[in-house]
């Protein structure tokens, strides 16, 4: 607790091998500490939006990252012939092996849990733990798309990109929809690195077809990805409307002694947002393993 840190985060571009771009992140922290922490977001959002979540975090240094077509990050989006999450998680294993160098703690909400869950079962030895806020897993992750789109792709295709400004933005999302739960800090935060500047206003950084594209595409089993694991793992699942969806397979994951599932009362799909300070205990503890 005695290191300097700078009072916000500082913003980094790490270039990916192989990968077409960089990667943006939000680094916490002190810098002569090796990495503890890389934090992944939901879809649609971005590692500023979480600002207020780690930024009490003194103590540690994490990498907050913007995944593929979101915030800052220019790696390439291309839609056609997606094969699915494990882009994210090519695109992590790249981040690891260009920004850290010991084992870390991977931790994520909603599909940046997921991709975290994915990287580790691929990389174990790149992993110490695993924090999982609500990550995205079913059954049918796996299986081939179906044509009839959910109602997730469709408010996402409907979602409005264009504002005159980030204040119009912020004004139309207070209070409403998926925001109702989240503070004022933590809306402006997800404005302030979510839209760019456009030649009348700001436009959406992560655009509505790829919010779109990551719901309608996933191609991965996360069970296979637990049982290839190798690190303790800690889930924890909003009380209502959870996507992870694992009381089929609840017995077997238990029963590994390292991985454990939490139900959260109160909360929804955005827990981190509402229990900001159960996902900074759950980081200390995890890196404390």
């Amino acid at each position: 607790m005695d290191a300097k840190v700078d009072p916000e985060p500082r913003e980094r571009a790490v270039p990916l091998a192989g990968r077409g771009g960089a990667m943006a992140c939000l680094e916490f922290g002190p810098q002569d500490r090796p990495v503890d922490v890389v934090f992944s977001h939901a879809n649609g959002f971005n590692a500023r939006t979480y600002r207020s979540i780690l930024q009490p975090l003194a103590e540690l240094r994490i990498l907050a990252i913007d995944l593929r077509g979101h915030g800052a990050t220019t790696l390439p989006t291309v839609i056609e012939g997606r094969e699915g999450w494990t882009e994210f998680r090519d695109d992590l294993l790249a981040f690891l092996e260009a920004a850290t160098e010991g084992p870390v703690v991977l931790a994520g909400h909603s599909m940046g849990g997921t991709s975290s869950l994915l990287a580790a079962a691929v990389a174990p030895q790149r992993v110490r733990a695993l924090a999982l806020f609500d990550p995205v897993v079913f059954e049918a992750a796996s299986q081939p798309i179906q044509p009839m789109e959910s109602p997730l792709v469709q408010g996402a295709l409907r979602r409005r990109a264009d504002f005159p400004s980030r204040g119009a933005a912020l004004e139309a999302y207070r209070g409403r929809g998926a925001f109702r739960t989240w503070t004022e800090e933590q809306l402006a935060d997800y404005v302030d690195a979510g839209f760019q500047e456009a030649a009348e206003g700001v436009t959406l950084a992560c655009r509505p077809e790829w919010e779109a594209s990551n719901f309608r595409t996933h191609n991965y089993d996360p069970f296979r990805a637990f049982r290839e694991s190798r690190a303790p793992i800690r889930i924890l699942r909003a009380e209502q409307g959870s996507t992870a969806g694992v009381d089929a397979h609840l017995d077997e994951l238990l029963a590994t002694g390292r991985i454990t599932v939490e139900t959260v009362p109160g909360t929804t799909h955005f827990l981190p947002m509402e229990r900001p300070e159960l996902v900074r205990a759950a980081l200390r503890e995890a890196v404390a393993l």
